[in-house]
């Protein structure tokens, strides 16, 4: 087809040109997987045929962006004429069930869509809503959760069949509200970076302090050793002096006991004790 999309009126509604889009739109009308139309829409040569084959042009734009209701009205405007085109009724049908579904799911507002809806929507029983919905699913032109509690069909996604303006603006509105969600969560994180850096910094500075600190006091015990130490040096020789004092008790000088000695060798030195002879 698109060797006659060179834009020549002529050649885009030639013969070969009508036959091989009407061979394409009948083969993407029956396919079991096919549900996006505005590829074939967006052809000339296809969109030559609302001037050679009007029914045909009309049946792509319900199954393009229109519902089961219209096809029954096409159905009903142009009696036999499915059948006698040899298209697969059922398989159609089906097909814009699916996309009356996927309709459904991008019009809801709360993203809901409630059983009797859908079941209203779709010419089917009500009990029958789960499996369709399961369908729709599988042919991935939605996605979403069944509740049979509430008996909601919950929209987590859907495929919109006519992106025209008003889905331009509701992508735009999507848009705008992650964008602020982005700005929320990212002065979450600067937020969090800057308490990080913070309790570090602080932790970094009470460690230099207490290391500061610590060292002051391993000076101050060892000062105070040096003072022990004097001290003891002290005693030693103090003790000495006592020792050698007392070694001349026997020469019979009257020196003063060892303790005592040693308090008055400190009081001002030694201090010899009169001789006392008896005449006896």
């Amino acid at each position: 087809m698109s060797t006659f999309e060179s834009g020549d009126q002529e050649e885009v509604s030639s013969k070969d040109a009508q036959r091989l889009s009407l061979r394409a739109l009948r083969i993407a009308l029956l396919s079991p997987t096919r549900f996006d139309f505005q590829d074939l829409r967006s052809s000339p040569t296809v969109a030559a045929l609302g001037d050679t084959h009007p029914v045909y042009a009309q049946l792509l734009t319900v199954f393009a962006e229109q519902d089961l209701e219209d096809y029954n009205d096409f159905r009903d405007e142009h009696p036999g004429w499915v059948e006698q085109e040899k298209l697969d009724h059922s398989r159609l049908e089906r097909k814009i069930r699916l996309l009356t579904f996927a309709s459904l799911a991008a019009a809801a507002k709360d993203k809901l869509i409630r059983y009797d809806a859908v079941a209203q929507a779709l010419h089917i029983p009500e009990e029958d809503v789960e499996l369709w919905a399961i369908d729709a699913v599988k042919a991935r032109l939605v996605e979403g959760k069944l509740s049979q509690d509430t008996r909601t069909f919950k929209v987590h996604r859907t495929t919109y069949r006519v992106f025209a303006e008003k889905q331009w603006r509701e992508v735009a509105t999507k848009v705008d509200q992650w964008r602020v969600a982005l700005k929320g969560v990212q002065e979450v994180i600067d937020h969090e970076r800057n308490v990080a850096i913070h309790n570090r910094e602080r932790a970094a500075q009470e460690g230099e302090e207490g290391g500061g600190q610590g060292g002051g006091r391993q000076d101050g015990f060892g000062g105070g050793g040096g003072g022990g130490g004097q001290g003891g040096g002290q005693g030693q020789r103090g003790e000495r002096r006592g020792f050698s004092l007392n070694t001349d008790r026997d020469s019979g000088r009257g020196f003063p006991d060892r303790r005592r000695g040693g308090g008055q060798h400190q009081g001002g030195g030694q201090q010899r004790q009169p001789r006392v002879d008896n005449d006896d």
